[in-house]
């Protein structure tokens, strides 16, 4: 079974420097991501970005993933 440690893990290797905050059950998962390199990205490049960090795992292992991407001048969202 995916845990949100595991989701983090993942995300963190593909975004270098990145802060990854997860939580989840095992099939529905929310993450806060932190990262410089959604600089100057609309929301939906950003998604694509971490989307594309996890790859095929978003199709056959986590069920649902919901994210708030932000970068370090942003506030997150609550």
């Amino acid at each position: 079974m995916i845990t949100p440690e595991d989701i983090k893990m993942w995300i963190e290797a593909g975004l270098s420097g990145s802060q990854v905050d997860v939580t989840g059950d095992g099939r529905h998962f929310d993450a806060v991501i932190v990262s410089a390199q959604f600089e100057g990205k609309s929301a939906v490049q950003r998604h694509q970005m971490v989307y594309s960090v996890l790859g095929e795992k978003m199709r056959a292992d986590i069920h649902a993933l919901s994210m708030r991407t932000v970068t370090p001048g942003e506030s997150v969202p609550h």
